[in-house]
């Protein structure tokens, strides 16, 4: 599965949120996320300019080698913006392994999300202790196991 296309969006609502989009040959497409901030601009510029272009014709399912390639072949390593550029490019190949097998995206890492989680309850009681009871006894046959005062 080859990558055919590479794209950088800038979206501003206040401002810049930055996703990048890979376009492979079977028409699977990813996305990632970049934004980094105060300086989101460089990122796009060192993806469009550098990175974008270096990821055609590369093979969409050998992440690790596109990973390896883009952190060892830059000549100033490890910077907030090349790390950023990269893990866009990362993020976006890892979309593109879980729509390729059908899978939701943490079957393909080796993990299966919890079936719940433990949340907590704060319990409110605007004038006496007693309101704080009664709602503390109301969450709990919620089935809260943590409830705070």
């Amino acid at each position: 599965m080859k990558i055919i296309n590479a794209e950088v969006f800038v979206i501003c609502a206040g401002r810049n949120f930055v996703t990048s989009k890979i376009t492979t040959d079977e028409g699977i497409t990813g996305i990632g996320d970049i934004t980094l901030n105060g300086r989101e601009l460089s990122v796009v510029s060192y993806l469009k300019d550098h990175v974008c272009p270096q990821l055609i014709g590369r093979d969409a399912h050998q992440i690790e080698d596109i990973w390896q390639y883009f952190y060892k072949g830059a000549y100033w390593r490890r910077g907030p913006v090349t790390m950023s550029a990269i893990s866009a490019v990362d993020i976006a190949l890892w979309d593109i392994k879980g729509k390729a097998a059908n899978m939701p995206l943490y079957q393909p890492l080796r993990g299966t999300p919890r079936s719940g989680v433990i949340v907590y309850y704060h319990t409110t009681g605007h004038t006496i202790i007693d309101e704080m009871m009664d709602d503390y006894a109301k969450h709990k046959k919620m089935s809260f196991k943590a409830i705070c005062a």
